[in-house]
């Protein structure tokens, strides 16, 4: 195994992160920026706006995006595995 093939693992793990997480900080920034908007606009201070909301929120991105980070899981350890299973011959 050489250079190449370990920086090849290494980005194919960080896009494979990014991927999987993407949804869930993506839904995240966009509630959490409405909400303080909301709190700008309004006044109102409460602690609890913030939180469950945004929790609900990646909550139910997280339920609805795991079929796209179970397939990027798979395959980035398909890939390591084959990687693994080629080099020990």
């Amino acid at each position: 195994m050489g250079a190449e093939d370990i920086h090849q693992i290494i980005t194919d793990t960080i896009w494979t992160i990014l991927i999987a997480s993407g949804p869930a900080l993506a839904v995240a920034m966009i509630v959490g920026l409405a909400i303080a908007l909301f709190q700008a606009l309004t006044s109102v201070q409460e602690i609890t706006l913030t939180f469950v909301p945004k929790v609900a929120a990646i909550f139910v991105a997280i339920a609805l995006s795991l079929p796209l980070m179970y397939t990027a899981l798979t395959a980035l350890s398909d890939q390591s595995f084959d990687l693994i299973i080629s080099n020990g011959r």
